[in-house]
């Protein structure tokens, strides 16, 4: 009996530590959320001091700052992990939030949870479309518009965000934090 020839290991060189750069993180969130984005996380603080500090540091600062993913392909990913987990709606209607900004559509939005239905059931599909339906009809959200080839565009695309990724993923922003915040 003969064995196979063994299968090289995948290139990692790639794959790299994520930065955990707070201002960044500061920066992305506020590009992403809106400049009121870090004061309203007082509220936590008071709760669990540190707390908000390290979700921005660590996530926004650090994961959103890795090079491999688009800030669009990272929000396509955040939107089906919260709506698989269910339960977690305030934090899958701000993700929807963001995808507008950064120029996402209602009808891509809607398309990811639909996709996601044979995977995570039913239920929790039908419970992100609502998440979902709610966060268009706020106040103040941004509405798709319509081509004149039929083609659906957000009116919440760049104008209204200076946060950008190159096409390594890595975040890119015009906005500063101050360390305090």
């Amino acid at each position: 009996m003969t064995s196979a020839p063994p299968v090289p290991a995948p290139d990692r060189t790639d794959l790299t530590r994520a930065p955990f750069d707070r201002a960044a993180g500061y920066a992305l969130l506020t590009d992403l959320a809106g400049p009121d984005a870090a004061a309203s996380l007082g509220g936590l603080d008071a709760l669990a001091p540190g707390f908000p500090d390290w979700i921005v540091t660590s996530l926004f600062g650090g994961s959103y700052q890795r090079p491999g993913l688009a800030l669009r392909d990272r929000q396509i990913a955040n939107l089906a992990a919260l709506t698989a987990l269910g339960g977690v709606e305030p934090q899958l209607a701000d993700h929807v939030r963001y995808s507008r900004r950064i120029g996402m559509t209602e009808s891509e939005i809607v398309e990811v949870i639909v996709h996601l239905a044979p995977y995570v059931g039913v239920p929790k599909a039908l419970a992100g479309l609502r998440v979902a339906t709610a966060t268009f009809t706020e106040p103040g959200a941004p509405a798709d518009t319509v081509n004149s080839t039929g083609t659906a565009n957000s009116t919440a695309g760049a104008a209204e965000t200076t946060g950008t990724a190159d096409s390594t993923g890595t975040a890119e922003t015009a906005g500063t934090a101050e360390a305090g915040e």
